[in-house]
């Protein structure tokens, strides 16, 4: 029988434990170059399905994560009820169908499984609506039976909002989230609550920072020594607020762990894994060199009191917030990342839409609606400094995006605006004006927040005004204008 004290039902073919066991960390054990054997380090998964944590988290790019999940599939796959979960991160740019399909099976082989209980799917940029492509070829291959599930990972809110309301059957969203990061408990709780979304969440320990270990102890260098995790979250403590702060902190989880006699990392994780938008924490291993089972268990043996969570939400109150929505880390600056950019996961991303010269020296660019043929015009047309760009709705290709959901239909309306901005070489940061016309102006609100939203910190000029739209489906149009210094 299922614990619901132990297990998240993300949805009818799938649960999980609320404790996953992450192998992103087989990445940095092998990052010298020397591989792991994945028959020997798979035998260091049973112990942990044996205590009762049965889910692991893996993708593509963890070294040899998924054939040593598939190693252990294959030793013990007809014994166990362990639930893999792996992800897909395309490079930037055209994709396909069979690009799709190819890393799927890609997966399926490695897993040596017959279909992935979860795939989550990771974009790089959002202004490029091949991401949308990918994930209803994803849905596609889903229907086929190859995968059972589909989440995303480091997706913000708003564009978790579209993929739901465009029909993507998503169950999960893999993102940040601890006491020193609280972005998931703030827009992205709200979209979850809306659509039945639960969010994993990775980092609770802060790359092991979050724990007794650090207590007291001298601000640490990560120029030597250092694993990636410690690399990637001291950044995220530094923009938290520096360490004498984190070590305020430390003292106030510590007072409440030594309360229900259980470890720092206990009371880390246990403060994110009840929030109720949150389906489980994922907490890294180095499989065959640490583990931490005994003390990970402890997480289902006690319960926080209202004072504990108010003790802790004050002391998180004391750190600076960080910056941005979930994800945003590996899309701007400033990057939290291992090496503080995204050197060591892309080259380069391309413009989203091709550029087209004019004998006239103008430049236009093209997103590939209909309408843009058969009413003879651009997307947006660049003379000298001056943007201009049309009426633009929440059409991609044949279909429409946002469903009935009028914030998700203006968060990829500026996405196909700021893509057009992009490819004729400028930003959103470049709009002095933007015109938004809704259908009806009962919807204006969330139109206007989603606006205020995207253009925070820039506030062009604006108007919105109510206008019958061309198609009954279009809740929302917006054109914009951009100035290039």
């Amino acid at each position: 029988m299922m614990d619901k004290q132990k297990t998240s039902r993300l949805s009818d073919s799938l649960v999980i434990s609320k404790v996953l066991t992450g192998l992103w960390q087989v990445a940095d054990m092998e990052r010298n170059g020397d591989q792991l054997d994945p028959v020997a380090t798979s035998k260091a998964m049973k112990p942990y399905v044996e205590s009762g944590l049965t889910t692991f988290d893996m993708a593509d790019h963890y070294g040899s994560a998924e054939l040593i999940a598939g190693e252990f599939l294959k030793q013990f796959g007809k014994e166990n009820s362990s639930q893999m979960l792996t992800k897909w991160v395309p490079k930037p740019g055209k994709s396909s169908k069979e690009e799709t399909r190819r890393a799927v099976e890609l997966a399926l082989s490695r897993m040596k499984c017959d279909s992935i209980d979860l795939m989550q799917f990771h974009a790089w940029m959002y202004a490029d609506p091949v991401w949308l492509d990918q994930l209803f070829w994803l849905q596609e291959l889903k229907e086929e039976g190859l995968i059972k599930n589909i989440g995303l990972t480091n997706f913000d809110a708003a564009h978790l909002q579209i993929a739901c309301a465009s029909g993507v059957s998503i169950v999960s969203n893999q993102v940040c989230h601890s006491i020193l990061d609280n972005r998931a408990a703030l827009d992205m709780a709200v979209v979850c609550h809306q659509y039945g979304v639960k969010v994993l969440a990775f980092g609770t320990l802060a790359g092991g920072f979050l724990s007794d270990r650090w207590l007291g102890k001298a601000e640490p260098s990560t120029q030597t020594g250092a694993t990636w995790s410690q690399m990637k979250y001291k950044r995220f403590i530094d923009v938290a607020g520096g360490w004498n702060r984190f070590q305020e902190l430390l003292l106030t989880l510590d007072f409440v762990a030594k309360k229900h006699q259980v470890s720092i990392a206990n009371v880390a994780s246990k403060f994110i894994m009840e929030q109720a938008h949150v389906g489980g924490v994922i907490i890294g291993a180095r499989l065959g060199e640490s583990e931490h089972i005994s003390d990970t268990v402890r997480l289902f043996d006690f319960n926080l009191s209202e004072e504990d969570r108010q003790l802790i939400k004050e002391a998180q109150q004391k750190l600076s917030t960080i910056p941005g929505d979930c994800g945003d880390e590996y899309r701007k600056p400033p990057f939290l990342t291992a090496s503080g950019d995204l050197s060591h996961h892309l080259e380069e991303i391309p413009k989203p839409f091709e550029l087209v010269l004019k004998p006239n020296g103008t430049q236009q660019v093209f997103s590939g609606t209909p309408w843009e043929e058969m009413a003879g015009y651009c997307r947006a047309i660049r003379k000298g400094k001056r943007i201009t760009v049309s009426g633009t709705t929440a059409t991609h290709g044949s279909k429409i995006i946002g469903g009935n959901d009028a914030a998700a239909q203006t968060h990829f309306i500026i996405d196909k605006i700021e893509a057009a901005l992009i490819s004729l070489g400028s930003t959103l940061e470049d709009v002095v004006r933007t015109r938004i016309f809704v259908d009806n102006l009962e919807k204006w609100e969330a139109v206007a927040r989603a606006h205020g939203k995207r253009f925070s910190g820039i506030q062009p000029a604006n108007t919105l005004v109510e206008a019958r739209l061309v198609g009954s489906s279009y809740l929302v149009e917006i054109e914009a204008d951009a100035e290039l210094d």
